[in-house]
């Protein structure tokens, strides 16, 4: 499956693993409960949060985790951003953050804003016209993840 990472399309070689049958080789993503009730020791794992869990409940295990998923279900349920922001700004998660679920290229550049580096584009979307969205805004007016400084103090 192909993805945008760091603004740039690649191959991906995670897998979703719902908990369903035996897991499988490689690098896997797995859902809260998934990961509290498997034995995943010796693995490169993924976490996915649902907009309904909670980010302080894996606080102190951020480390365990070599990418964290966030997903949106619908383009409208705007928790995800939010979690994100959290992770990032306030919990100090430096590794790959993906949003995954009903992303399109119109939240892309709003969700970079936010702490996001990789994207699963929704199914039916074009992935290649979904990279251009980085584009979309040349200024930054706020202090965000993505900019430290507001525009009044750049130059």
């Amino acid at each position: 499956m192909k993805i945008i990472k760091d603004k740039a399309i690649i191959e991906d070689s995670w897998v979703h693993y719902s908990g369903q049958g035996a897991l499988p080789d490689g690098d896997i993503i797995v859902s809260l409960s998934v990961w509290q009730d498997t034995d995943l020791t010796g693995r490169r794992v993924g976490l996915q949060l649902e907009p309904s869990d909670s980010v302080k409940e894996i606080r102190s295990e951020l480390d365990k985790f070599e990418l964290i998923a966030i997903n949106f279900p619908t383009f409208n349920d705007g928790r995800g951003y939010s979690m994100a922001k959290l992770l990032r700004d306030r919990f100090g998660y430096t590794k790959e953050l993906r949003a995954v679920g009903d992303v399109m290229r119109d939240q892309i550049f709003y969700m970079q804003r936010c702490g996001f580096d990789a994207y699963e584009v929704k199914e039916g979307r074009d992935i290649n016209d979904a990279v251009k969205a980085f584009n979309d805004f040349t200024v930054k007016y706020q202090v965000s993840s993505d900019e430290t400084l507001p525009l009044y103090r750049r130059k």
